[in-house]
């Protein structure tokens, strides 16, 4: 019987442990699996936190279903049923700019009336597809906002990138990769020539492949529908641990993985306890990894110590319905920073998802802190609300105090594919060759959302299966 141990019981470890359990006993192969996990929950960053009749979301709060993997996952666990997917509402998205939110166009027409961008943004967005516009630069890692700067012009990177990436990362589009941030874009930069012509072509082949009666996806906004469960994003790491029956173990916390002498590794937790595993993968985060891992390879853990972290702060606030004016009729808005705001955007999670508050309330779900504002983390809780309250009356007109509060802070959130994370993951695939049976998983290196940690999952078992066939 093979063992295996899994460090890490967030979205990715759990993941993993189910398909690669699921896998090797399709396979004949049986098993000893143990997930540890150094808390004492399991989901990591995912958590739904159900007080007075809201549900507010400790980190994520979905994912999009446009891409396979975590619907695959679903209907595998049998959960299928249970998924709730966003209204209409969170199709509408808005920035606030000049002192206004402004609704993201969804087309030409309504890009060409929208306020957002002004008219020399406009005409030097027009030149996008032309020659005037340089040629991404060979051989460079280039930052998300020398990429903006150079095909779309300052105003669109401030205005639009800049936000998205904020969203998203929590980043700052200076010191981020496009390569490895958003590698479709510079893919499609480097077969069409530029964004719009690739846009315009990837429509075409659409239509073509409509007519042919080809499968094409139909998914409303940006990327997807955003896709959760009716009782919050935890009903799949609670799903996923129920079926783990008798594998996970919280409060286990790993301090360090070593090479085994009957077993391949050996890996102690702070209680002292050891367990020898024929293969290990760890699914914890990086800097968490590389602590773990300097008596295996002391080099590796210091490229696995060059990735970085953003830290974020969530606020959530709960009102009566009839205290806001505001038609909370969208997803919520995204801020650019020169702004000057505190929060990096607010997400109206009551008008996505109708069952996230009481009857006759709301629930607004704020960001603050990021890649740019790291200090923002450090702040107390009279002092984040004071600057939550004073931008949604700036941005919103709210003057009414919050019936409901809860503060999350994560001091270590999301981690930052910044220039050079490229190289740093080529680094870890060589270093890794060396140590076999030892496999990296999690959103520290292709991937921070849902999709893309059950994605790694996927590669992380189907790698752990093979190795152990050849045992």
């Amino acid at each position: 019987m093979k063992k295996v141990i899994i460090i890490g019981g967030g979205i990715s470890g759990l993941s993993t442990a189910w398909l690669l359990r699921d896998k090797a006993r399709k396979a004949g192969i049986e098993l000893d699996l143990t997930l540890l996990e150094k808390e004492a929950w399991v989901g990591g960053k995912i958590r739904s936190i159900h007080e007075e009749g809201y549900t507010c979301e400790w980190g994520p709060n979905g994912f999009l279903d446009s891409k396979p993997q975590t619907l695959e996952l679903c209907s595998a666990i049998g959960v299928e049923g249970h998924l709730h997917r966003s209204n209409d509402n969170a199709r509408k998205r808005f920035i606030f700019s000049g002192g206004e939110l402004h609704s993201l166009p969804e087309g030409a027409p309504s890009f060409l009336k929208s306020r957002l961008i002004s008219w020399p943004g406009k005409l030097r967005l027009a030149l996008e597809p032309t020659p005037f516009i340089a040629a991404a630069p060979v051989g460079v890692d280039e930052t998300l906002a020398a990429f903006g700067r150079r095909r779309l012009g300052s105003e669109a990177l401030d205005k639009l990138i800049a936000p998205m990436v904020s969203g998203i990362f929590a980043g700052d589009p200076e010191t981020m990769s496009l390569e490895s941030c958003f590698p479709r874009i510079a893919e499609l930069e480097r077969e069409y020539g530029g964004l719009i012509k690739a846009m315009i072509m990837l429509a075409k082949k659409k239509k073509k492949d409509v007519a042919e009666g080809k499968v094409v996806s139909s998914a409303a906004g940006p990327g997807g529908v955003l896709t959760s469960f009716r009782e919050g994003i935890q009903y799949l790491s609670d799903a996923l641990l129920a079926l783990l029956d008798g594998c996970v173990r919280p409060g286990s916390s790993v301090t360090r993985v070593e090479k085994g002498s009957g077993a391949a590794y050996r890996v102690t937790c702070a209680d002292g306890s050891d367990h020898e595993a024929d293969l290990v993968i760890a699914a914890s985060p990086a800097y968490a990894v590389a602590d773990m891992l300097d008596g295996v390879d002391a080099e590796m853990s210091q490229v696995l110590r060059r990735i970085p972290y953003a830290s974020m702060t969530v606020i959530c606030f709960g009102y009566e319905r009839d205290r806001i004016a505001h038609s909370l009729d969208g997803f919520g808005y995204l801020i650019p920073k020169k702004e000057g705001c505190s929060t990096l955007g607010t997400l109206w999670d009551s008008s996505m998802f109708e069952n996230r508050a009481p009857q006759g309330k709301v629930l607004l779900r704020s960001m603050m802190g990021g890649a740019c504002f790291p200090e923002y983390v450090k702040l107390g809780d009279d002092e984040v609300i004071a600057r939550v309250r004073r931008d949604l009356k700036a941005i919103m007109g709210i003057e009414a105090e919050p019936s409901f509060v809860r503060i999350f802070r994560h001091p270590q959130a999301i981690p930052q594919y910044t220039v050079g994370h490229g190289q740093r993951l080529a680094a870890l695939e060589g270093k890794l060759k060396a140590h076999p049976g030892l496999i990296l998983t999690g959103n520290s290196y292709r991937g921070i959302g849902l999709n893309d940690c059950v994605a790694a999952a996927q590669r992380a078992s189907d790698e752990a299966l093979e190795l152990l066939r050849e045992a």
